[in-house]
């Protein structure tokens, strides 16, 4: 079949990175079956089990050699593809055949494969992540002085700085690394327990020694370098943790979301810009727009992952007793997709953040368009300091901010409020003093003191922690 004629993942053709993408392969899934199948070889060889070095070396040694069409004709015929698995396996490994998967029940290898792809692919979004961290963090000093407007409702509020703004992104980010590594640090493998989690095959094998088969989970988790399995289970692992690492991943779309967001906006109002290549074309019909698709991308697959979210949720709240198999096929889509919807929302944060565009004379332009209505509270305290009526000075900038207000938004002239203000006698504020007032540094409050105590005190500890790991660039296909 060609690949023009077959549906193919946007994910796969378009988005998602190669190195995401091959966590989520079937030779990664299937690789990983073979490695769980030596680990379990190997502890019960040890362990005193009818199991051979030989059998065990030979297993090791044939990890990676997958027959695919084997397996695939091995499954019309049993429907099963763990037992299709085992038995290419097995045809590899001829010697080893007999004790391939001995007292283990499909979960054994398909859960903690699961687990172990999981905590792979959390690494990488973890990566990622804190190199965006570390970009906007540079940003972020940058520009922790320069005055912007800033805004609630969406209406300019009072001033902030454009460093001072980008921590708002930033600490949020924090909040979805915390979780990451909350989550990387709870991930346990499912271990070795049998058809309904009782491990009864195992006591079988082990002539009921309860610590030989609580030893052999021990040497497998540690084999695939973890510390610990679940302490209960039923046949599966509880589908909580996909709901919780899921709920993760959607909290990273959120930030990501929130982010593209102001930047699109910021974009519209030609205070900021992504990153345009030089011949990169903005819209088919207009030549020179210069629309902030990226930004866009990340919002629309930002979407998708929060939805997503849902998926693993009803699949945990849905799992009758011990376990059924309506898990099985929707979390061989969300659980994957997430990652690699959150592996290109990544993608393309660390090449927007790496190269964000300011445009000063524009920032500020805004900010002296609105930085009269903010000053009126100063001019009005220098005039009640000099003698004035605090009652009546309010009212009267109350008066001719409505004036200057109806200048701008009726007559489309520039904001006159600090000229009706000068000719009013009632101020006593000369040219001098007014240019004096309307300094914008004057309003930004601690925002360049803040940027700086929030950057030493809660992102450079995280950036130093993980020098090995930044100045990572990402290539965008599209």
């Amino acid at each position: 079949m060609s690949h023009t004629n077959s549906y193919e993942s946007p994910f796969c053709t378009r988005y998602a990175s190669p190195e995401m993408q091959y966590l989520f392969s079937a030779d990664k899934k299937f690789t990983t079956w073979r490695r769980l199948w030596v680990a379990l070889a190997r502890a019960e060889h040890q362990l005193g089990l009818p199991v051979t070095q030989a059998q065990v070396d030979q297993l090791e040694a044939n990890v990676e050699n997958i027959d695919y069409d084997v397996a695939r004709e091995r499954e019309k015929v049993c429907r099963h593809d763990v037992m299709s698995h085992v038995y290419a396996y097995g045809v590899a490994c001829p010697e080893a055949k007999g004790i391939i998967h001995l007292g283990a029940t499909s979960c054994y290898v398909g859960d903690n494969t699961d687990v172990i792809i999981m905590r792979d692919a959390l690494q990488v979004v973890r990566r990622k992540l804190i190199n965006v961290i570390g970009n906007l963090a540079r940003f972020a000093d940058s520009y922790k002085a320069m005055p912007a407007l800033a805004y609630t409702h969406l209406q300019p509020a009072q001033l902030t700085t454009v460093g001072k703004r980008a921590t708002l992104w930033i600490n949020e980010l924090l909040m979805d690394l915390e979780e990451i590594d909350h989550r990387i640090a709870s991930l346990k493998l499912l271990g070795s327990k049998g058809t309904t989690g009782t491990q009864a095959s195992f006591m079988e094998l082990f002539e009921g020694d309860s610590s030989k088969v609580k030893q052999l989970e021990q040497m497998i988790a540690e084999e695939m370098g973890f510390d610990a399995v679940v302490p209960v289970s039923g046949q599966t692992y509880s589908r909580k943790v996909d709901a919780q690492v899921l709920a993760a991943l959607g909290g990273v779309a959120q930030s990501a979301s929130k982010f593209a967001n102001d930047m699109r906006i910021l974009q519209s109002f030609k205070e900021m810009e992504e990153p345009f290549e030089k011949g990169q074309i903005g819209s088919s019909a207009m030549a020179y727009k210069r629309n902030p698709m990226r930004c866009e991308r990340i919002t629309a697959l930002a979407r998708y992952v929060m939805i997503d979210t849902l998926n693993p949720a009803f699949t945990a709240g849905t799992q009758w007793f011990e376990r059924t198999l309506d898990d099985s096929a929707n979390k061989r889509i969300s659980m994957a997709e997430g990652f690699l919807g959150v592996d290109a929302i990544l993608n393309i944060m660390m090449n927007v953040t790496d190269g964000l565009v300011v445009y000063p004379k524009i920032v500020r332009r805004r900010v002296m368009q609105e930085l009269p209505f903010m000053a009126t509270e100063n001019i009005m305290m220098d005039a009640v300091k000099k003698g004035g009526d605090r009652q009546a000075l309010h009212e009267r900038i109350r008066e001719y901010s409505m004036i200057a207000g109806k200048h701008v938004k009726e007559d489309g002239l520039e904001n006159d409020l600090c000229e009706l203000i000068l000719a009013d006698e009632m101020f006593m504020i000369s040219r001098e003093e007014m240019d004096k007032i309307m300094q914008p540094e004057q309003f930004t409050g601690r925002s360049q003191e803040q940027v700086t105590e929030f950057l030493q005190e809660f992102v450079q500890p995280i950036l130093d922690a993980n020098q090995d790991i930044l100045n990572e660039t990402a290539e965008l296909s599209v």
